[in-house]
């Protein structure tokens, strides 16, 4: 593809490596340096006048320093005059961070929607943001992925006749029944209040669980506290294995360790969105890839070719 540079951030250059490798153009190098008083700078060290740029970062941890080094790729790349930045967002943490429910809060996933706008972002390429209104936090053209066909395409490989996708919670449920539409099951979901980052309750599951084999779909799973909450009323309707699955797997301290020592917990399935530590990685984890999907949705973009239909 000519008129096209592709920079990746230092959160997950393993993944912008990938898509480049589908796209079938070079990774185009980036220097960021860090002087005495600890401030960074950043060098896109490839010709971007006038060409299409991509620069593909996930906000994951450490959040802040790879959302400023972001900020600063950008800068870069409109100073040296690119013709279209795409922002690519395998990950978008601030997406949580969408209402104002307590007072005096900040609403995150808004105010740096802002910022990359300002910073000279042309558009977002972003995938499975936390809630559909985040997309509107953003005041230029935001393309939003989801990762349900490369999740769908892995259950296939299963006896699926006794099988309910259960949402553990209600804001989820319609991603959950879109996904079980493509699966053709039936679909649960749990009633959930969260009263802290690591603390929720799940008072019931609404839906036919019992004796069934269960597929567990959630955005993302940081500590887990939620599928563990899940796990615990689903043992109480007797169901008969469990499966979990993602798109964006964090597993922060060790929520990989301690999903995997469920014994009803028989499969971990995530994307690979986010970098998964090897020392993470166990027997019950499947990482998918979805840099077919990223790849595809750039030379569309690229190629001013309709990206919604990426989902017909």
């Amino acid at each position: 593809m000519r008129d096209i540079a592709v920079f990746s951030g230092s959160a997950h250059p393993e993944l912008a490596a990938e898509i480049c490798l589908h796209l079938g153009v070079p990774l185009m190098p980036t220097k960021t340096s860090r002087f005495a008083n600890d401030c960074i700078e950043v060098q896109l060290q490839g010709n971007c006048r006038e060409r299409d740029v991509f620069l593909i970062q996930p906000l994951v941890p450490p959040v802040q320093e790879n959302l400023v080094e972001l900020l600063f790729m950008l800068d870069a790349a409109r100073g040296a005059s690119a013709g279209r930045i795409t922002v690519v967002l395998p990950h978008y943490a601030y997406a949580r961070s969408d209402k104002k429910d307590a007072p005096r809060i900040s609403i995150g996933g808004r105010l740096v929607a802002d910022l990359l706008t300002t910073a000279g972002a042309h558009r977002v390429l972003a995938m499975t943001l936390h809630s559909p209104q985040v997309h509107g936090f953003f005041s230029i053209p935001v393309d939003h992925l989801h990762a349900l066909r490369e999740l769908a395409h892995h259950f296939r490989g299963y006896d699926l006749s006794n099988t309910v996708v259960v949402s553990p919670d209600l804001g989820n449920a319609k991603e959950a029944a879109a996904f079980a539409r493509m699966l053709d099951i039936d679909v649960a979901a749990g009633a959930k209040q969260r009263y802290a980052d690591d603390k929720v309750v799940i008072t019931t599951v609404i839906g036919d669980v019992t004796d069934r084999d269960v597929i567990v779909l959630d955005d993302e799973i940081a500590k887990g506290s939620t599928v563990f909450e899940l796990l615990a009323r689903l043992r109480e309707r007797n169901v008969r294995s469990v499966r979990v699955a993602c798109t964006h797997g964090l597993f922060t301290g060790d929520a990989i360790r301690r999903l995997s020592d469920e014994k009803e917990i028989e499969e971990i399935v995530c994307t690979n969105t986010v970098p998964i530590p090897r020392k993470n990685h166990t027997e019950k984890l499947t990482i998918l890839s979805v840099a077919p999907a990223l790849a595809e949705a750039m030379r569309r973009i690229h190629n001013g070719e309709s990206v919604s239909a990426l989902f017909a």
